[in-house]
């Protein structure tokens, strides 16, 4: 008949069995051993504590029987430490000392993290919806420097995958590869043009073919905007002018260029002052989600969490 200890090849029992974690006591138990040294009583560490003095009992208890030790004598004058609890007393400092400067050095990534806010958004939501968002921000965190980088959603996507943003906000269809993403809000193309255009005297919606053939004043190859409206009208003519801002589009617009789709976010104020009119439009749904992206597997943290919280509330 054979049996199995934890004997190495020879002969020799293993000293080290299983996970270190499971052979030594986790910091709360050594913190309390230490304040049993210093305080010659196991009531006055549980106060110093926060904890009760029959948690403290059993938490001694069981440092204990994990090392095979006794560490503590209990008599009615108090605590004292049994010789091998004095020699444990002496490592577990050392264990703690070491803690702390491992918290120490661990606070400080955190304050370096948390004193800077690298932000990449496509131009819509950079110009329309981060400025609140990060008014909102500084309120919570008056001492993060925050640094925004605007451009298309693809240029998004490869700021974030270099590095150079903690976290992005995208436009398109789809979620650029190597990113995780959340839905933040709802947004809508609508086609507009100038009040003198012919189609503001229309009176029929154009049709998604009337709109896929004329050319429009666009955003450029690599937008969220000119995405959405691709693949919603199944390609797009040439385009009337081509720019890589919804602000710049808006205004050749406004200007009497051509008509151009832009997010009813961008235009609300030229509606509303009639420098722009919104033109209907038939058989074809223009409807895209405003997304907040990351590289995978890494969730935002410290401020660039802080603000996916806001674009929520």
């Amino acid at each position: 008949m054979s049996t199995t200890d934890d004997r190495d090849r020879h002969g020799h029992r293993d000293a080290s069995p299983g996970p270190l974690a499971h052979r030594v006591p986790d910091l709360g138990a050594l913190e309390l051993l230490l304040a049993v040294a210093r305080l010659g009583s196991l009531g006055g560490a549980a106060r110093e504590l926060g904890i009760t003095q029959p948690a403290a009992s059993s938490r001694i208890r069981s440092m204990e029987r994990q090392l095979g030790v006794a560490l503590v004598d209990r008599s009615p004058r108090g605590s004292r430490l049994t010789d091998a609890g004095a020699l444990v007393t002496d490592w577990a400092r050392r264990i703690v000392e070491a803690a702390e400067a491992f918290d120490a050095g661990a606070q400080a990534l955190r304050d370096r993290r948390d004193s800077r806010l690298r932000v990449a958004a496509s131009m819509t939501i950079a110009e329309y919806l981060l400025p609140g968002w990060l008014l909102a921000l500084r309120a919570d965190r008056p001492d993060t420097a925050v640094s925004l980088l605007a451009g298309n959603s693809a240029a998004v996507a490869e700021r974030l995958l270099a590095g150079e943003a903690d976290v992005g906000f995208v436009e398109g269809l789809t979620v650029p590869a190597g990113l995780d993403s959340a839905v933040i809000a709802h947004d809508r193309l609508i086609v507009v043009a100038a009040p003198s255009h012919a189609w503001a005297r229309r009176r029929r919606p154009l049709t998604a073919e009337e709109l896929a053939a004329t050319p429009l004043v666009l955003r450029e190859e690599g937008s969220g905007t000119r995405q959405v409206l691709d693949a919603a009208l199944g390609g797009l003519a040439r385009p009337l002018i081509e720019l890589s801002s919804t602000t710049a589009v808006k205004a050749a617009a406004v200007g009497g260029a051509g008509p151009a789709v832009l997010s009813e976010l961008a235009v609300g104020e030229e509606l509303g002052m009639r420098r722009l009119v919104r033109i209907p439009v038939q058989g074809v749904a223009l409807a895209r989600d405003l997304r907040a992206v990351w590289p995978t597997g890494h969730r935002p943290a410290g401020p660039a969490r802080d603000l996916l919280s806001l674009t929520r509330s």
